[in-house]
């Protein structure tokens, strides 16, 4: 529905805001509060028949363009406004724009937020997600309003106030508004949450929102989810005390495979195997007792991007409550899934899997190879024109390319392209939004750091050829856009609104403390 242009009456003056009828109260008591200064938790809105509730229904209400909502209560202090002007893309320059799109924006930290702005910084590593958000309509209230986030966030060069997601998120899941008990009075506010908790809730919330095909249109019938972020799991359990007991196997679909860490986890694929391989005990049908049963867990399908969680978290009986584990658990920046799938989908994926790894070593050398020709024609000094060749007249030789010369890029790309896919096993082909490969880049982190779990703050990291190009739907590889070093693997830090850079180098120092991965 199209938004409506209302007008709201407070302590004698009236304002102009806009009222969308497709999100919550909660949206538009926040657009009260930008122009009145009156808070949303001090806000009474009349409307016919009483007072606007967050779970009012707007249909019920049936607002009209140009009405007037009486707004009580008292008027704190007005919201800042930013330091700097807002500057929007369509007002700057040429190198204003360019240097403006170099560094991606950050989000303010509207009170303990900081676990959703993490987590939507984590999620925006997704492009297609990006392009489903913005070919299907209509959306449901959350996968809207996380669209528009996205939106603004693209479209201006300072940090954003993310109050319109955060007031939808608190409406959909009620427990991030949750109130800090620790603090009575005035000092109250919204407490702080787990991020892995609010990656789970977006993504249930996004379960609706259409697929797309190789295009980017949008497809009936399917589910973005399902098609990038959803992989199956095979279990099989079987009985240790009985060998004549038949193992019972099941399939499960998955968002996420989970990393367990014990007193001897090292390095994050081991606590995945732990937890991949468990022990488990339950009632024998053979045995008509308690026995100890085997489980063997593999992925009998990888979604394009597959989400690890490290479990930091952990109930602890002795004290009654959540605490972490502090301990350091090494991750690569790359990620071989062929370990953790069924033998079935290890021999589809090997073909592809092991020819890509021989393209990534031979790009690799080309890039040497390209530098190294850089710096010795940079380096040599340029040669006379003799007046012969100075001859305008005399038409001009075409270039050529010198034995042992390397083509253009994209010429080998092409060819690389083209090898992949007829290396890519027809059933893979036909689903879209699986891996076809099982290998993985790590594009994005959400980190928590603090020694408590009900406490701390959560930090987002985001590779930053995620946003200069680089990869293309389905994890396939591609030139990335003009100027951007294909070397260059340094990291963007999201720390709320400060956006810096940070070295790859410096990865190893937060192995102490993540508590999401995102492959």
């Amino acid at each position: 529905m199209t938004p409506l242009a209302v007008h709201i009456k407070h302590a004698g003056k009236v304002h102009d805001v806009e009222l969308d009828p497709d999100l919550p109260p909660a949206a538009f008591k926040e657009a009260v509060y930008q122009v009145t200064g009156v808070p949303v938790d001090r806000m009474k809105v009349m409307i016919k028949g009483g007072v606007l509730k967050d779970d009012t229904d707007w249909k019920k209400v049936a607002p009209k363009a140009g009405q007037t909502f009486m707004v009580i209560g008292a008027a704190g202090e007005l919201p800042k406004p930013p330091e700097k002007p807002v500057v929007f893309l369509e007002d700057m320059n040429e190198s204003e724009m360019a240097q403006a799109l170099a560094m991606p924006v950050g989000l303010r930290n509207l009170g303990n937020t900081c676990y959703m702005n993490a987590t939507v910084q984590a999620m925006r590593a997704i492009p297609e997600l990006r392009i489903a958000l913005g070919t299907s309509f209509p959306l449901d209230v959350l996968p809207k309003a996380l669209r528009d986030l996205y939106n603004t966030m693209s479209q201006t060069t300072e940090s954003v106030v993310p109050a319109v997601f955060l007031n939808v998120l608190r409406q959909v899941v009620p427990q991030f508004s949750e109130l800090d008990r620790s603090k009575a009075g005035m000092m109250s506010g919204y407490a702080q949450q787990d991020a892995e908790e609010c990656w789970t809730q977006i993504t249930n919330a996004l379960k609706e929102v259409p697929g797309i095909d190789d295009s980017g249109r949008s497809v009936s019938g399917k589910k973005f989810v399902d098609q990038f972020m959803t992989g199956e799991m095979r279990r099989e359990l079987k009985c240790d005390e009985d060998e004549n007991e038949p193992p019972t196997i099941s399939t499960e679909r998955v968002l996420k495979i989970e990393c367990n860490i014990s007193n001897t986890t090292n390095y994050m694929l081991s606590g995945i195997m732990d937890a991949l391989n468990q022990k488990v005990e339950k009632n024998s049908s053979f045995l008509m007792r308690e026995a100890i049963y085997s489980q063997t867990s593999r992925m009998s399908r990888l979604p394009s991007y597959l989400t690890v969680h490290i479990v930091r978290f952990a109930w602890r009986r002795d004290i009654g409550k959540k605490a972490k584990i502090m301990r350091k658990v090494k991750f690569s920046t790359e990620f071989d899934a062929l370990d953790i799938v069924t033998t079935e989908l290890a021999q589809k994926l090997t073909p592809v899997s092991r020819r890509l790894k021989e393209i990534e070593k031979e790009r690799a050398e080309r890039r040497k190879v390209r530098k190294r020709t850089k710096i010795a024609q940079n380096s040599a000094p340029a040669p006379a024109a003799s007046r012969s060749d100075m001859n305008v007249d005399e038409p001009q030789a075409a270039p050529t390319a010198a034995p042992g010369e390397l083509e253009e890029e994209g010429v080998y790309r092409s060819r690389e392209l083209a090898e992949l896919e007829g290396l890519v096993d027809p059933s893979l082909k036909e689903d879209f939004g699986c891996s076809v490969t099982g290998l993985y880049d790590l594009v994005a982190i959400v980190t928590h750091k603090g020694a408590q779990a009900d406490a701390g703050h959560y930090i987002g990291f985001v590779k930053k050829s995620v946003f200069h190009g680089g990869n293309t739907m389905n994890g396939s590889a591609s030139r990335p856009e003009k100027g951007f070093d294909e070397d260059d693997e340094d990291w963007y830090k999201f720390d709320d609104d400060k956006v810096s850079i940070f070295p790859k180098e410096k990865l190893g120092t937060i192995d102490g403390g993540g508590e999401l991965v995102e492959l």
